[in-house]
Parts: structure tokens; C-alpha cells; sequence
């Protein structure tokens, strides 16, 4: 297999309210014919928007995991030989019903961690472990 796999970022439940609370805001600032504000939170909501259409995970036949947030951040470049592990986790977990699904990465000499969203979860495991064995 010589070709690169990305991996889309999902959206969670509060990315959609702070999409919800932006708008609102903005629709608020309008009425008030606060134009300035008005204009901050469009650009605010533009950005956020940006970043959560095009996150993207890929993994790289050279052996490297780059992050990408979207077109007004610099793309994030992890060796695959420098992480540590990768574990499902979640926050606030009532029985099986958890508030937030993740992977937590983690990386580097100092213990660096990264969440990862990624849609297909299993797949992005079953991936990494497979470009990973090919590296070492």
C-alpha cells in the first residue's frame, strides 16, 4: 500500500452550540445595529466554520501523522515513530452514555498529547497501527 489515508474530523455536539451561540450573536449584534461586533463574530464564525469543514487526519507512507485545521492554521506534523500511544477515551461518563468520544494521542519525549475526532475511529486505529508496523 503506497498511498496516504486521510481521515476526516467529526463535529460534536458543542462545536454545533458554539456554531449556535456565534449566530445568535450575531444576529443580536445586527438588530442592535452594533456593526463592529456585528463584523468580529462574522469573522469569528467564518473561522470556525473553516476549521471544522476541513480538519483532516493523515497518515503518510513516510511515516508521518499531519493534522491539518483548516486553511488559516499551519498544518501539524507528528512522526509516527514519536507517539507514545493512542486510547479511546471520553469525558463526563454516565454508564455507557459519555458527553465527548475522542482518541488521545500521545507523543513526544515530554508527554505532548493531542485529541483526535476522527468519523471512522476503528478504521483510523486499524490504519495507524498498520502504517506504524511498517516504520519500525
Amino acid at each position: 500500500m503506497n498511498m496516504n489515508r486521510t481521515f476526516h474530523a467529526r463535529v460534536t455536539i458543542g462545536q454545533y452550540l458554539f456554531l449556535l451561540l456565534v449566530t445568535i450573536v450575531v444576529v443580536h449584534e445586527m438588530w442592535v445595529k452594533h456593526a463592529l461586533m456585528a463584523i468580529i463574530f462574522m469573522v469569528l464564525l467564518v473561522i470556525v466554520i473553516e476549521r471544522l469543514i476541513h480538519t483532516t487526519y493523515t497518515l503518510t507512507t513516510d511515516g508521518k501523522l499531519i493534522l491539518f485545521y483548516g486553511r488559516f492554521s499551519r498544518p501539524k506534523e507528528i512522526l509516527l515513530s514519536d507517539i507514545v500511544s493512542i486510547e479511546r477515551t471520553s469525558s463526563m461518563q454516565i454508564g455507557r452514555f459519555a458527553l465527548l468520544r475522542y482518541l488521545l494521542l500521545k507523543y513526544g519525549e515530554r508527554g505532548k498529547f493531542v485529541a483526535l475526532f476522527p468519523v471512522k475511529e476503528d478504521l483510523f486505529i486499524s490504519t495507524f497501527n498498520e502504517y506504524s508496523q511498517k516504520r519500525f
